[in-house]
């Protein structure tokens, strides 16, 4: 059993908290007194991220999650309802970015690139919504990227997917917002200063001399806005992008 700390804090909830934007965007949300429960499938691999946000004065959990499964998120709400405090705010920021030719591309990965995606997207907005609604008071947030508008070469399973989180997020903010419910998705559009892009994409990492690759930092700040903003101006789709991406 998780301890409860008091009294108790509210609860945001990263699905999807890795090294760079879920684990920055848990990181701000701490920082202003929030208790962090972040998810990925391996719990330990979240180590780092709890270890740094409780050295900071923070309070985080990690969870153990395949964002998939139903039965695995439903446990997952309800454990930290009961343990930890009320989820405030919920973000889905799972990234699923592959890259296969349309001739290389099989059932089983653009199954399971649709299923991290949207069917992921799905059941944390489903569940999130039976906390939130009777509170009449909640931010739901959807990490969306580049193909959530267009599709591009060799990423028709992704774009799939993140075109139909970002139908999700539409149907989910028109229904929730009469309740208090604060529904929005962020088009993350360009390269984010990450180890990925450093090691496989050094001339793009160079570009951060420039301030030409998003920072996770100021990604967490733009959700942390989302969430504080009045319900008479709510934003539902942002877009966020470095000045060097052409769009």
């Amino acid at each position: 059993m998780v301890s409860k700390k008091s009294p108790v804090a509210p609860v945001v909830l990263v699905i999807g908290a890795g090294d760079a934007t879920g684990g920055a965007i848990a990181r701000r949300f701490a920082r202003a007194g929030f208790a962090a429960c972040v998810t990925r499938r391996n719990a330990d691999s979240l180590k780092p991220l709890i270890e740094r946000i409780n050295a900071d004065g923070g309070q985080a959990y990690a969870f153990g999650c395949d964002a998939r499964k139903e039965d695995e998120t439903i446990a997952l709400f309800e454990k930290i309802e009961r343990e930890i405090g009320p989820i405030e705010v919920a973000v889905f920021n799972i990234g699923a970015n592959v890259r296969f030719p349309i001739l290389e591309t099989t059932t089983r990965v653009f199954t399971k690139v649709w299923e991290m995606c949207a069917l992921g997207g799905f059941l944390m907005g489903r569940e999130a919504a039976k906390v939130m609604v009777p509170r009449q008071r909640g931010t739901v947030i959807f990490t969306g990227a580049t193909a959530s508008l267009r599709g591009g070469t060799n990423f028709a399973a992704f774009a799939s997917g993140k075109f139909a989180l970002r139908a999700v997020a539409q149907s989910m903010a028109r229904e929730l917002g009469p309740a208090g419910i604060h529904v929005a998705h962020a088009v993350i559009d360009g390269a984010i200063d990450t180890e990925f892009i450093r090691t496989q994409f050094p001339e793009r990492y160079a570009l951060k001399q420039q301030n030409g690759l998003l920072n996770p930092d100021s990604i967490a700040e733009s959700y942390w806005m989302l969430h504080c903003q009045p319900r008479d101006a709510w934003t539902h789709e942002l877009d966020l992008r470095p000045w060097v991406e052409k769009w």
